[in-house]
């Protein structure tokens, strides 16, 4: 329902701001798409969480600081939020984003997690083909481009920034564990994958 009155707000309107409406329609399918990959792939585990929303209070603070700041800036420059070639750009960070994490997901099927797992499951298998022969971390990949390509949509400069500190910051951190994990869980075939598949995220090796 969110995505298609988003849809509808930046299509079939005379809005100044149709950007807004994109943003609105791909929060909306990020959330329902992590929800239907739960479902698919692991049915056993799903639950309302699966769609995301509730992801952590830096998460809700986070979208709530892009949305301030976009409001703000159209209520006081409304001639900086004009739709041009950087929404543009923002809207293909925001499918390549979404599309990558998407295949990720697919790809990964029963082995996706949206937690890191500390033990392995006895059907765990370190997932290697398609889009993980080319990325260590498609779906981080995706959501990290996802991120910052809504703040390009948006015309954020502020929350831009910030999120690109965050974000660097928040899969530093997580990778490092992720990947400690994955080599307790898989030795020397890790080891192998790690050193010739990079994770192709700005400073993250």
């Amino acid at each position: 329902m969110v995505c298609s009155a988003g849809l509808m707000f930046a299509y079939n309107s005379k809005t100044d701001i149709p950007h807004f409406g994109i943003f609105l329609s791909a929060l909306a399918l990020f959330h329902f798409l992590e929800y239907i990959a739960t479902a698919l792939f692991n049915p056993d585990k799903l639950t309302l969480d699966s769609y995301l929303i509730n992801h952590s209070p830096h998460y809700h603070a986070a979208h709530a600081a892009a949305l301030i700041e976009f409001l703000v800036e159209y209520y006081f420059f409304p001639n900086w939020k004009g739709f041009g070639w950087i929404n543009y750009l923002g809207f293909i960070l925001v499918i390549v984003g979404q599309g990558c994490r998407t295949v990720a997901m697919f790809s990964a099927r029963h082995n996706f997690s949206h937690h890191i797992m500390d033990h392995k499951e006895s059907d765990h298998v370190l997932v290697q083909h398609g889009i993980y022969s080319v990325m260590r971390h498609p779906s981080y990949f995706g959501f990290y481009w996802w991120a910052v390509g809504v703040q390009f949509l948006l015309l954020n400069p502020i929350c831009l920034c910030l999120f690109i500190y965050w974000l660097q910051r928040f899969f530093s951190e997580r990778i490092a564990y992720e990947e400690y994990t994955l080599l307790r869980f898989f030795g020397q075939e890790w080891v192998r994958y790690k050193d010739k598949t990079p994770t192709l995220m700005p400073f993250i090796q």
